[in-house]
């Protein structure tokens, strides 16, 4: 069968002189998930087929914080604000992913301190945690931002649009999740399961499309990096 490729490919964007990176993880249910908790992992069942009916149809049951997604502020605020506040706005943000990928465990403000960031953007951070296995062969040992990295980011001006990062959690084994609040009090959304490995540092418009549910307070999302 012949392939329509407006469907199978960015060719289209890529027509415009712009390198497109896909950087949203696969869905399956062998995939990467927090911690390796079995609990978060996609089931997909094939409800029929084509040997038992006219059709074939499957049903997907999924945590909303499984693969790349975004977590809103009520995600561990209180009455924050849902995830209706990022399916609202602009889908094209100006992006820069920073190169972390020496960062042995935590990603501190020490860290980010070096580095030449601008502020407004929408901030990623490129770490180990892209490398193809690393995560599976460390499920509880993911390179995190650390409570003074989110602070840092947090005390830019203007405000970054978002910060994303290719672990499946933004902080692990942190006390009440300060980098998370840190973050989602100034309505900083973050950005998990993000796949980097191919991805230089440097600065990008970056192509974020949650699914558009009501009052939930985080989204599976398809993420695109425009150069």
């Amino acid at each position: 069968m012949k392939k329509n490729s407006s469907f199978t490919d960015t060719s289209r964007l890529a027509e415009s002189g712009r390198k497109v990176y896909d950087i949203s993880m696969t869905i399956e249910p062998e995939m990467p998930v927090y911690k390796g908790r079995q609990e978060m992992a996609p089931k997909l069942v094939t409800l029929s087929n084509h040997d038992s009916a006219s059709h074939h149809q499957s049903q997907i049951t999924m945590n909303l914080h499984t693969g790349t997604h975004i977590d809103a502020p009520l995600h561990m605020i209180k009455g924050g604000a849902r995830i209706d506040y990022f399916t609202e706005n602009n889908l094209f943000n100006p992006c820069q992913v920073l190169d972390l990928t020496g960062v042995q465990d935590r990603i501190t403000a020490a860290e980010l301190e070096k580095l030449d960031i601008s502020e407004g953007n929408f901030i990623l951070l490129k770490t180990r945690n892209s490398n193809p296995g690393f995560l599976k062969k460390n499920p509880e040992k993911f390179i995190y931002l650390a409570e003074s990295g989110a602070r840092f980011l947090a005390e830019l001006v203007p405000l970054p649009a978002g910060v994303g990062i290719d672990a499946l959690g933004i902080e692990r084994d942190q006390p009440d999740h300060p980098s998370h609040k840190t973050l989602l009090e100034k309505e900083i959304g973050i950005l998990e399961g993000l796949r980097l490995n191919e991805v230089p540092a440097g600065f990008y418009t970056l192509l974020l499309a949650p699914l558009k549910f009501k009052d939930t307070e985080g989204a599976p999302a398809r993420a695109f990096l425009l150069k």
